[in-house]
């Protein structure tokens, strides 16, 4: 195992600067996931971990060692990509075996680690065909065992599911997910589908136009997102965005008058020097309720345009005013037109600024667990 520091490490192209002073602190034995748009870095920054892209400035430590200037393959790192990468001449045996042949291990050596890697990737029945012959999860954890056939002290995955059909993806998050937990090795996984990372990882670096937005565990960037841009991603389906002005600022947080005509008191850090400018309030659909609980929950009506079923939830999508909304509904059978009136509770609410910025919360939401 080995931890990873990044010090205002940063990536030009040119005159373009795609990676900005990025500060990061990876410990021991961590899975961290990378996540963000196209184009926020996420996968830049994993290639210059792995010694793929060189480090425009900054500082870059695995296991406290200054790695800038050495090369990919003597960093002590396995990578598994998005393709499989696989030789397809040869068996799963031998391309198990292709990095311990190139570190000229002795032969039995390479027998007893190919052995122990495929039972414990469940491919031991399969180390006598071709990748031709495996199934899509196969060869993938083929190629995550040829990357533990090194014993590296950080495992990077690069996307590793993304040509993968919905249910294989499920089976292959939870095997890389028992993979950490047997190795203990430091693991860093970008990965675009943030279900992905909310459901492996220990800690999740959120990055937007090469900067890092938030580092959290899914726990803190779900509750308590730094950014109006961190509560829209991290989350599915995404927060509710309702606009409002700011009434008042006193010691239980900020008065604010949403647009649809409601009036809510947030429990928020208030800031006098908001009052009177426009805010933005954040709900999630899942802290919706089907009639207020307490005189201070907020009130919407919402007119319904279309009822998701999905077996075990239903998602309900619909206008409160001009605001697109979707709540989660309730048990009751629901039409799929017509008004609906929801609440929430002003603790499972969140104020954002202008700028994008969160207002803190003043203390846990009322659903907190």
């Amino acid at each position: 195992m080995a931890d990873v520091r990044l010090q205002g490490v940063r990536k030009v192209y040119g005159t373009i600067e795609v990676l900005r002073n990025i500060d990061l602190k990876i410990d021991h034995g961590e899975f961290v996931a990378f996540v963000g748009p196209s184009g926020s870095g996420k996968s830049t920054l994993l290639r210059m971990i792995g010694g793929l892209e060189p480090i425009s400035g900054g500082r870059l430590l695995i296991d406290n060692e200054l790695v800038n200037d050495i090369d990919a393959a003597d960093r002590n790192i396995g990578m598994v990509f998005q393709s499989y990468a696989l030789y397809p001449h040869m068996t799963v045996r031998e391309n198990l075996a292709f990095p311990l042949r190139m570190a000229k291990a002795a032969r039995g050596e390479i027998a007893t680690r190919i052995g122990e890697t495929a039972s414990l990737l469940q491919v031991d029945h399969l180390l006598d065909r071709k990748p031709r012959q495996l199934s899509g999860g196969q060869r993938q954890r083929v190629a995550i065992g040829r990357a533990i056939m090194r014993e590296p002290k950080v495992f990077l995955f690069d996307e590793p599911l993304s040509n993968l059909d919905t249910e294989l993806r499920v089976q292959m998050r939870v095997q890389i997910a028992k993979l950490h937990k047997q190795l203990g090795n430091t693991m860093i996984y970008v990965t675009h589908d943030q279900v992905e990372a909310m459901t492996m990882a220990d800690k999740i670096v959120v990055l937007k136009d090469g900067n890092i937005e938030q580092v959290g565990s899914p726990h803190d960037l779900y509750h308590n997102p730094a950014s109006r841009f961190v509560a829209g991603f991290i989350g599915s389906p995404k927060m509710n965005f309702l606009g409002g002005e700011v009434e008042a600022a006193h010691q239980g947080g900020m008065d604010v008058r949403l647009q649809t005509g409601t009036s809510v008191c947030v429990p928020v850090q208030p800031d006098k020097e908001l009052v009177g400018k426009a805010i933005t309030l954040g709900i999630r659909p899942d802290d919706f309720s089907a009639s207020s609980q307490t005189q201070q929950d907020i009130a919407i009506e919402l007119d319904v345009d279309f009822v998701e079923h999905l077996g075990s939830v239903t998602y309900i999508y619909g206008n409160a005013g001009n605001e697109a909304v979707v709540a989660k509904a309730p048990k009751e059978p629901l039409k799929r037109a017509g008004k609906l009136r929801l609440a929430a509770a002003p603790a499972d609410c969140h104020l954002f600024m202008s700028n994008g910025r969160a207002l803190r919360r003043l203390h846990a939401p009322a659903n907190w667990s």
